[in-house]
């Protein structure tokens, strides 16, 4: 039987997971989409789903329904769905630091509720996926909505407790990282470097980074002895950015970022 996906908002993210579906789980997958933005629902087209006139119809026509709106849009779109959810529909949730019992408390009591927290990279089937399930959601339909996410990137279950912590850490993080690489490609174009050599070897080495620290079987820190040589240039490098306090920057980026969640969540 096929699965009838809908996806409430097709802006970037919720059209990374549809094509990621498309690409994947076609066969077993009818996607829906209905964005009031046309250009949007047009693309949501492009990868095979059917548009459809309002939320209250994803929320009619489909077994498992994504809210891919932002925070400050949820409260309009679960009003208009509310008449049209059941206790069977799957709700699944991207929208930052909205728990699972207010979405419950806006639709239908005991709401099927997944949480995800995704990120900008499932446009290029390189996501990094959080996710918890409410209690009414069966093992079952939360391997189908895992599934999901294993089709345009990797996942990893956490707490549903930790769901706000979590977005620093990947949910967020592109961001800070894009940030990290433009001030050394901005240093390497100071000095003369093409701005365009520096952004390949700078991102081919984030890329690096990440495969030694997944694949390598190491700790972080053992990483870091292998690039240090005493009284070489990365000792160097590593000294500064301890004394220019990044420890502790990273940490208030976490802190700041979890308190907004929070804040949303309210």
């Amino acid at each position: 039987m096929l699965m009838k996906v809908g996806f409430i908002g097709a802006g970037n993210m919720g059209y990374a997971i549809m094509k990621g579906i498309r690409d994947s789980m076609g066969d077993k997958v009818e996607l829906y989409a209905y964005d009031s933005f046309e250009p949007a629902q047009e693309r949501a087209k492009s990868v095979g789903a059917v548009g459809l006139a309002s939320e209250a119809d994803v929320a009619k026509t489909c077994d498992y329904v994504f809210l891919a709106v932002k925070p400050q849009q949820l409260d309009e779109v679960l009003a208009s769905i509310k008449g049209a959810v059941t206790k069977d529909t799957v709700i699944i949730s991207i929208c930052a630091g909205i728990t699972d019992e207010y979405i419950a408390s806006q639709t239908v009591e005991g709401a099927k509720v997944v949480l995800v927290m995704p990120n900008t990279p499932l446009l290029l089937g390189e996501g990094a996926t959080a996710l918890s399930r409410s209690d009414s959601v069966s093992d079952e339909e939360f391997r189908f909505v895992c599934e999901i996410f294993g089709s345009c990137g990797i996942y990893s279950v956490v707490p549903k407790d930790k769901m706000k912590e979590i977005i620093a850490i990947n949910g967020s993080s592109p961001a800070f990282i894009y940030l990290y690489a433009k001030y050394f490609i901005d240093y390497a174009v100071s000095v003369g470097i093409g701005g365009e050599a520096a952004t390949e070897l700078f991102a081919k080495s984030l890329i690096g980074s990440a495969k030694m620290i997944t694949d390598s079987g190491k700790t972080i820190d053992e990483l870091i002895t292998m690039v240090s040589s005493k009284g070489g240039t990365t000792i160097a490098g590593l000294e500064k950015l301890r004394e220019g306090g990044l420890g502790e920057a990273v940490e208030e980026c976490c802190k700041a970022c979890t308190k907004r969640a929070y804040e949303l969540s309210k």
